[in-house]
């Protein structure tokens, strides 16, 4: 039987991961979506709010006297390039590619919600305290993400029916 601080400790090197994971996908699909400023702003903005949240829950990891896992930060890292890649070969990689931000963005609230849980039940305020900030940017990509789905949805279908698009086709 595992404590409550070693599973807290698992579950914080699996959100680190996470967040190497997600920076990963986001600049992959940065760099195709220049049709879609809006997005790619709040992709960006994202991107520098993964990277402080990486650095947020490694700092939880070692003050708790632990460290990050290698093994889970890159088989997370090698999972975002085969999802970054796998884009290249649709068409509506743009829609795909916010379907996959959402459902992923819903993935880390529900895994920050339930750190959040652990690491109350372990007595650690501290990492409580990391992980419901992090909670609340999550959250707002999420929320950003849903409200924009129907404008995006169509900026892509017309972008899908103009003649330019058409002829390089």
């Amino acid at each position: 039987m595992t404590s409550v601080d070693e599973t807290l400790m698992d579950w914080l090197r699996d959100a680190h991961a996470a967040e190497q994971q997600a920076e990963t996908m986001l600049k992959g699909m940065t760099s195709r979506l220049e049709h879609y400023p809006d997005l790619r702003a709040r992709i960006e903005q994202h991107i520098g709010e993964t990277q402080n949240q990486a650095d947020r829950i490694r700092g939880c990891i070692e003050k708790r006297g632990g460290s990050t896992s290698t093994v889970k930060d890159a088989g997370g890292k090698l999972l975002a390039m085969g999802q970054a890649l796998s884009g290249l070969f649709v068409s509506d990689e743009v829609m795909k590619g916010a379907i996959a931000g959402y459902a992923f963005e819903n993935m880390e609230i529900a895994s920050y919600e339930i750190l959040i849980a652990a690491a109350e039940e372990a007595g650690d305020h501290d990492t409580k305290q990391v992980c419901e900030e992090i909670l609340e940017e999550e959250r707002a990509m999420a929320d950003w993400l849903e409200d924009h789905l129907p404008d995006l949805t169509s900026q892509y279908l017309l972008r899908e029916q103009s003649p330019e698009v058409a002829a390089k086709r």
